[in-house]
């Protein structure tokens, strides 16, 4: 046992004797430099999620990849862990994003996402659609993961789910279609259990009523989309 400590403590010296300190500090000048690079070229709001009170930006999904085609990258994603149980509504994906450069394996990322995270319980979908929205939300988990580990921006971006539930719920916002706010699905109320499309056909005034007095900004822009 003492044996194994000595050669393990003594490996990891020689890789800190082994190293050649000026190759090294101008590799750590290197980052230095490509991260200014990278933070003047992203987009305040769209490609990181601007941070308060001292926090890391977020890395968002248009600023991974901006920052994977500067670096000529590309990316592969595999399901390495699923759940889908359309019956009781819940899903769980891990994906693994795999960065390559010539066919060559660079870095690899995981991210993971599940139907029981809160942003998903306050305006229920389609089973359907949230099948397939916490597929994506994992891959591009996966894919900010493998950026920053790739680009070695872990000290200027973070990828805290907290940071990021604000601009979530933008994008959501922005990605509503009519289609999508047939399905949503009230959970209070006198129409409870009940999608919008559904109430739409036989309350028109509940929709109004949704629309002036939803907790939920996403249950308001819905019905007011099917109001008309």
């Amino acid at each position: 046992m003492e044996n194994r400590e000595y050669v393990e403590e003594t490996t990891a010296l020689s890789l800190v004797e082994n190293i050649n300190i000026q190759k090294a500090e101008q590799s750590i000048s290197k980052i230095q430099k490509f991260q200014g690079v990278i933070k003047q070229a992203l987009v305040p709001k769209h490609d990181y999620g601007a941070s308060y009170y001292g926090a890391k930006d977020s890395l968002l999904k248009p600023g991974a990849e901006k920052i994977l085609m500067l670096m000529g990258l590309s990316s592969e994603y595999e399901i390495i862990e699923k759940t889908q149980d359309y019956e009781d509504g819940f899903f769980a994906f891990t994906v693994r994003c795999i960065l390559k450069k010539n066919d060559q394996i660079i870095t690899q990322g995981l991210g993971s996402c599940n139907s029981k995270e809160r942003k998903y319980q306050s305006a229920k979908q389609d089973v359907y659609m949230l099948d397939n929205t916490c597929l994506k939300m994992a891959k591009k988990r996966a894919q900010v993961d493998a950026t920053l580990t790739v680009a070695s921006l872990s000290d200027i971006f973070t990828q805290d789910t907290e940071d990021m539930a604000q601009f979530e719920q933008s994008e959501r916002m922005d990605n509503l279609t009519e289609e999508d706010a047939k399905n949503i699905k009230v959970t209070f109320g006198k129409h409870s259990g009940k999608t919008l499309g559904e109430i739409a056909k036989v309350d028109k005034s509940y929709l109004e009523w949704l629309q002036e007095n939803a907790r939920d900004d996403y249950m308001q822009k819905a019905a007011k989309m099917l109001i008309k």
